[in-house]
């Protein structure tokens, strides 16, 4: 009789247990890349880099074009040229170059250093959307990094839309 009741406790246990693996495991996946790309507060990010640094790039392709068109009138030119003269020129037109490089080197760092700041308040905003889609989905797993995704798990246009709601913060 005994040994009854413990098979039977045991076969309720078991089907309680099952049922509970049973659930289905909700899984997710989102591009990162197409969020960076796709999503309305990615655009206005990338049109507010573009506002922001335009004008610094013009000056810097303007200088870079006037040095060219110096030093192909100084090559063109050189042969005429007294010897101090050219090696005047020759100096000034190192001494530009010099400086056209370290100005568009800086240029390259303060664009990338406000695109990674750019990037980052995207990707906090785009964690957040995710986070709050999780839950209000019961999703129990969303990756951004995968090497296969069935598109029935996909959930980055779900993504992309919530950061174009308004009031997303």
């Amino acid at each position: 009789m005994k040994f009854a009741r413990m098979i039977s406790l045991g076969l309720l246990l078991a089907l309680a247990l099952g049922s509970s693996f049973a659930q289905e495991l909700r899984l997710g996946f989102v591009s990162t890349d197409r969020v960076l790309k796709e999503a309305g507060v990615a655009k206005v990010a990338q049109a507010k880099l573009e506002q922001e640094f335009s004008k610094r790039e013009k000056e810097i392709n303007d200088f870079g074009a006037r040095l060219k068109s110096e030093s192909e009138a100084f090559e063109r030119d050189a042969t005429t040229l007294p010897e101090s003269q050219r090696l005047a020129k020759q100096r000034q037109l190192l001494d530009q170059d010099r400086d056209f490089q370290r100005k568009r080197r800086e240029f390259q760092e303060d664009l990338n250093a406000r695109k990674n700041e750019e990037l980052q308040q995207v990707l906090l905003r785009a964690n957040k959307a995710i986070k709050d889609l999780a839950v209000a989905e019961k999703y129990d797993f969303i990756f951004q990094e995968a090497v296969y995704v069935n598109p029935r798990n996909d959930i980055t246009d779900k993504v992309i839309k919530a950061l174009s709601a308004p009031g997303v913060k």
